[in-house]
């Protein structure tokens, strides 16, 4: 067995590029297991970010606790919204941290499946919404002016991502990798700054692998969304990513640039084996 890598120093920030995620510290306890231990990380405006690690090394708990599922038990979640003053939201709710410009999507696909592919983007679109129940029932010029506006944006949603000619569609009868779109699309709905992605080619075909990663790619640099993504499909992270952060039994391990990654022996013993090609 090689001799372990030190852990890499934190990769350096440009200067150009301004922090919108900054996680410090995060730790989170389940009675006495420790699922999440003193964990820090950052996104910048521009990057796409992945965090990796085998199953139960505690990434999907650290996104449950940055999109407020989870309360930490411990660190701090600060976010620094494009030209908006940085907020801690440790314990805030789900929706109030949607609200604020960070959207996720599942592992498990989580879609309306009896509502339209249209349907299913505009409820992530109620956020950036104001009409109240009385708007709803006298539909006012408000109202009708933000449903139309609503309507327009979805479909621009769905064009972008590849499925405006299913959107009149139910979503059960879409094939699996437009659905992992679909949701992307909702997600997108919300107008997020930060898009946290729980494992979005799980289950797909080397075709829609590569589409995904395409999107992926296309929303960072064209939308100007930055991407934090759990992924298992080493090839998908390597090709997209500036940026790994690799977790094991709740700690980090290692973090760097895919080429610091491929290249230290405990992260390719442990995640990528001896002959990965990733």
């Amino acid at each position: 067995m090689p001799e372990t890598q030190p852990i890499l120093e934190t990769t350096p920030i440009p200067e150009t590029r301004k922090i919108l995620l900054e996680v410090k510290d995060l730790t989170m306890d389940f009675g006495g297991l420790r699922a999440v231990d003193a964990v820090s990380l950052n996104i910048c405006a521009g990057e796409i970010v992945a965090l990796i690690g085998p199953n139960g090394a505690g990434k999907t708990t650290f996104f449950n606790c940055v999109t407020g599922i989870y309360k930490p038990t411990g660190g701090d979640v600060l976010v620094h919204p494009p030209e908006k003053k940085t907020q801690k939201i440790n314990g805030f709710k789900p929706n109030r941290v949607t609200t604020i410009g960070m959207a996720r999507t599942f592992q498990n696909i989580r879609l309306f499946q009896n509502m339209t592919v249209l349907e299913n983007v505009m409820i992530g679109r109620h956020c950036r919404t104001t009409t109240n129940i009385v708007g709803a029932i006298f539909r006012g010029s408000t109202t009708k002016r933000q449903e139309q506006e609503t309507i327009d944006i979805c479909y621009d949603l769905l064009e972008k991502v590849g499925l405006v000619e299913f959107a009149d569609e139910f979503a059960k009868n879409l094939p699996y990798g437009a659905q992992r779109r679909l949701e992307i699309a909702r997600a997108m709905a919300t107008d997020p700054f930060l898009l946290l992605l729980d494992e979005p080619a799980a289950g797909m075909n080397p075709q829609e692998t590569k589409a995904l990663d395409e999107l992926i790619v296309r929303i960072c640099n064209t939308e100007q969304i930055a991407i934090l993504l759990i992924e298992h499909d080493m090839k998908l992270v390597m090709n997209i990513s500036q940026r790994i952060y690799v977790m094991e039994y709740g700690k980090e391990i290692a973090q760097g640039t895919p080429a610091d990654i491929r290249s230290n022996p405990k992260v390719i013993e442990a995640y990528l084996g001896e002959d990965t090609d990733a």
